[in-house]
Parts: structure tokens; sequence; C-alpha cells
């Protein structure tokens, strides 16, 4: 079926060569595969026998310049819709909303329509706003804030300039930073989404990856991938192996053109690994390894980040990115970006093998508690419809995943993770994470699950696990409450197992065609097995 897929996917790319169709390249090696996060390696069954002196390590830390005493940590809606696009809700219960869930920091991300206030409706064009309303994905009825008034649950409010920044000032003196600039673009695109914010950008005409990156970068802004596994189709794979394979010729050029372009441009600060519930995202911490490793080698990285993408408001807490900066202004948290001086977090997982994983460590530590049996049972339901799935002519949407939000969309449990401190002592070849209302903590090297350890301060010894850690770690801690990322540690960039460059081939708005044909050239393929 993958030599079916990849045949029809190299004609396609031949086809579209001869007619012309515009595209970038650079020169590199060929990339080399990136094992699973479901391949589980621990010290005892770990390859090889010699261990290294301590101090073997050279670990960069994006946490490193964090004074943990003295920094504040705001929570960031950075990906957000309003019925100015396609959202289903109003500009002010958006707000409201975001305030009743916690949030410091919101960006409203409206489809090809710039976040130039919350007060003036004059601002900024409409276009796309009116060609929404005519094909039904708006009401066209937008509202936006008086300079002071209240929200519809009661809550007064107050909009104030501190001479650079907007904030949103409630009753009770929390505020939320408006982060200016705010857009998706390339509305008109095949799901070719790139946020932008901090620089005047829009991306609004029939346009792929390349305009919105290279345009945001000449305007200042940053810019970040969304939801990559609904532009290659990753998000419809029934199992995590066949999502990004590299032997795979369609994923090996999306891989590829993706880190090319946030390896050349700095602004372009990597991408989102979890949204909306996960489910079109489940796949996307795979895709984030891979491009680790190939930063690794050049003793780069690459940022995550999570989102809600919420066209509704029971969607607002899904994801979010914890912010780290000693005060709340945009400047601060473009620092903290282009630093990756954040924590990416989302209140549910959709991935069935890091539900496998999670349930099997809360076994192993805590026994087979409720919140154990609940995640099993998630599990065994995944499997089940994954099967059912297989055996259809059905798409490879499986709607099973875990949640800490209840029917409305607020958090159910007061046991939502929080991370304390972070500490690398590269003299000991050490990370220590201190967290609180966490359960577990994962780590991750070279796309590999290398250990699962109890959430406590104890440091994690990179050395005890020398042989299957390469060129970056990076740790995910959960509680009930839901899951924290940290950003990769760079190591030794002689341990990256990838050739750091790539060839950077960019078909541009027509590429979107590779990820269609591979996915229904799988389904077709497994519809006629199933004949069989």
């Amino acid at each position: 079926m993958k030599n079916f897929k990849n045949a029809v996917a190299v004609i396609l790319a031949s086809v579209m060569l001869i007619s012309g169709i515009p595209f970038a390249f650079a020169a590199s090696s060929t990339p080399s595969d990136v094992s699973t996060p479901s391949d589980v390696t621990t010290p005892s069954d770990a390859p090889g026998t010699d261990v290294p002196a301590v101090g073997g390590y050279t670990i960069t830390n994006p946490y490193d310049n964090i004074n943990w005493a003295t920094v504040k940590q705001y929570k960031a809606a950075l990906h957000t819709h309003t019925n100015a696009s396609d959202g289903d809700d109003t500009l002010t219960a958006s707000l409201e909303r975001h305030y009743l869930t916690g949030y410091d920091i919101v960006s409203i991300t409206d489809h090809g329509v710039s976040d130039m206030s919350w007060t003036d409706s004059t601002l900024g064009s409409k276009f796309i706003t009116k060609v929404m309303t005519l094909f039904g994905k708006s009401d066209g009825n937008l509202d936006y804030l008086e300079q002071s008034g209240a929200f519809a649950g009661g809550v007064k409010y107050e909009m104030k300039n501190n001479g650079t920044d907007d904030y949103l000032v409630m009753e009770d003196g929390h505020e939320i930073l408006r982060i200016p600039y705010g857009v998706e673009n390339n509305a008109v695109s095949i799901n070719a989404h790139v946020n932008s914010w901090f620089g005047e950008f829009n991306c609004n005409f029939p346009s792929g990856y390349r305009n919105a990156i290279t345009g945001a970068d000449k305007a200042g802004a940053l810019s970040v991938i969304n939801h990559p596994g609904e532009y290659t189709q990753a998000r419809y794979e029934l199992y995590q192996e066949d999502a990004y394979n590299m032997d795979n010729w369609s994923y090996n050029y999306y891989i590829n053109k993706f880190y090319g372009y946030i390896n050349n441009y700095e602004s372009c600060i990597g991408i989102d690994i979890n949204s909306k519930g996960d489910g079109r995202t489940r796949y996307e911490r795979k895709l984030w390894d891979i491009m680790l490793a190939k930063a690794a080698k050049s003793g780069k990285t690459v940022t995550a980040i999570a989102t809600s993408d919420a066209h509704q408001l029971d969607k607002i807490d899904t994801g979010s990115l914890i912010v780290l900066a000693e005060a709340k202004t945009s400047a601060n948290v473009k620092k903290a970006l282009l630093n990756g001086e954040v924590l990416p977090q989302s209140t549910c997982i959709h991935n069935r093998d890091e539900l496998a994983q999670i349930a099997e460590g809360l076994k192993k530590f805590y026994g087979e508690t409720e919140l154990y049996k609940t995640i099993s049972a998630l599990v065994a339901q995944y499997d089940a419809e994954c099967e059912e799935i297989a055996n259809s002519s059905d798409d490879g949407n499986v709607g099973v995943s875990y949640t800490s939000l209840d029917d409305e969309g607020f958090v159910a449990t007061a046991t939502r993770p929080e991370v304390k401190s972070i500490t690398v002592n590269e003299a000991e070849d050490t990370i220590t994470i201190d967290s609180e209302n966490a359960l577990l903590i994962r780590w991750i090297s070279d796309g590999k699950l290398i250990a699962t350890t109890k959430a406590d301060d104890t440091a994690f010894d990179l050395n005890d696990y020398e042989n299957v850690i390469k060129g970056y770690v990076r740790a995910e801690i959960f509680g009930e409450g839901g899951v924290i990322y940290t950003e990769g540690f760079t190591l030794n960039a002689d341990k990256a197992t990838d050739s750091g460059d790539e060839f950077i081939l960019d078909f541009g708005f027509f590429d979107f065609l590779f990820a269609l044909v591979d996915r229904y050239g799988g389904l077709i393929g497994r519809i006629v097995l199933n004949l069989f």
C-alpha cells in the first residue's frame, strides 16, 4: 500500500514540476528516520555497555535565563477565533470566557482579519468577514468592547493603554494583555494556516506557507505553523507508526519543507503541537521530535506551542501556552517566544500510544487507581474503534481522547499540573523539574520514550540513559488536570541522529494535493485489502 501511495505522489510531483508550478529549494542531505514514542526503552534493556564519565553532556537549557524565584507564569491564548471569521461567538463573549478560564494574555487570530483593536471597529479590513458571512460561516454581527462596561455575566471591565500595550482590566484587578496584529494567514488556502503576531501583516490571497512566513518576517512579526496534521492529513492515520513516516514520500516532503522554513527564518518559531482537543494534532509531537532531531545536529531547536484554536467557547481552555516573563508586556511575550521560554500545556490528550504509556506509568507508581482505570478504558475503547475503522471504508478519525474539561469547557479538577522550576546541573548531567499537581514525567529523546518517572523533585540523570539519549531530550509532565510540555533541551551535536540541514522543496499553493493523494490512496488500498 505504501509503495502505491508513494508512486502516485511521485507521479503527481513530476506533473507539477513539468507544469511549471513555482517552488523553492535549498541543498541538504538525505534524512534519516526517527523512531516513534511508542518504543519504550529503559536503562535495564538499553543496548550497549559503555558508560561515559559524568559531565559528558553539553546541555542547552531553554530556561537558562529564567529566575524561577521571580518570574511570572502568564497563561496565554495565541490562537482563537470570533465571528469576525468562522468562530461561533463574538469578541466580547470570547474575552469574557478567557477571563473566566484564567487567561493573562490573549491574541484574537481570526482568519484574514488582523487584531487591530478590541474597541475600535473601524480599524482593519473586514473583507474576510464579509466573505464568511456570504458563505454562512459568520453571522456578521460583530461587537467590540466599550472603553468601560460590563460583560453579559455582570463583571465590569475597563480598557487601558500604558502607551505601548492595551490591557483589559477587570473589576477584581485581573489584567488581560492584548497581543497586537494577531491573525491566521492564508484564509483562502487549503489549511496552509500560519499565525502571526506583533507585526502588521495579513496574507489573504491564494497562497501557501512561503508567502505567509516570509511576509510576516519582512513585517517584523513572529509566525508559527498551525496544526500541520490538518494540512498533511496525518490526522487521518489510524496508527502513529504511519503518521509522519519518513519512508513515505509525502510526509518526507512536508517534514523537510516545514523544518526548512523554521530553520531559515528565526521569526518562524516552530509548530503547534496540541490544539482544539488534540484530535487533529495527536501526531504532532512525533513531527516535533523529528524536527528536534534535525535541529540538534546544528545545536538549534524548534519551539512548540499549544493553543485552543477555539471556534466555540467550550474549546477555549483546551490548549494554552505558559509564557515565562518578569512583566506582562507584548515585548516580553515576543522575547519569550523567540527564546523558547514557554511551556505548552493542554487539558486534552488524543494520542493512543501516549495514553497507554501514561496508564502503564500510573499503575507502576500508584497502582490501579481510578485515573488509571479511566485511561486504560480509553485505550481499550481507542483500540476497538481503530479495529472497526480498519475493517471498514471509513477515514481514520478516532473519537476517543482524555480530557479534564467538563461539558461546559471548564476544568473539572483542581489538580491541573504546574511547573515550579526547571534546573539543569551540567556538571552532573541532570535535569530537575519541580512540579505541583503532577503524577508522572515522561522523558523523550530521538522520538522515543526513554523513561517515565514519578513527578517529584528527583533529578533526572542523563547518564542513566546514555545509550538511548541522542541529540536532545524533552519532558512531558502529566497530572489529572492535563499535560505540560517542556521545550527541547539540546545536547551534544555528535549524538544527534539526523544530518540537520534538509532539502527544502516547496511546490506552493497546490502541494496540499500530495496529502490528499496519500490519504485517499491509503484508504482505497485498505478498502481493497478488506475485500480479500
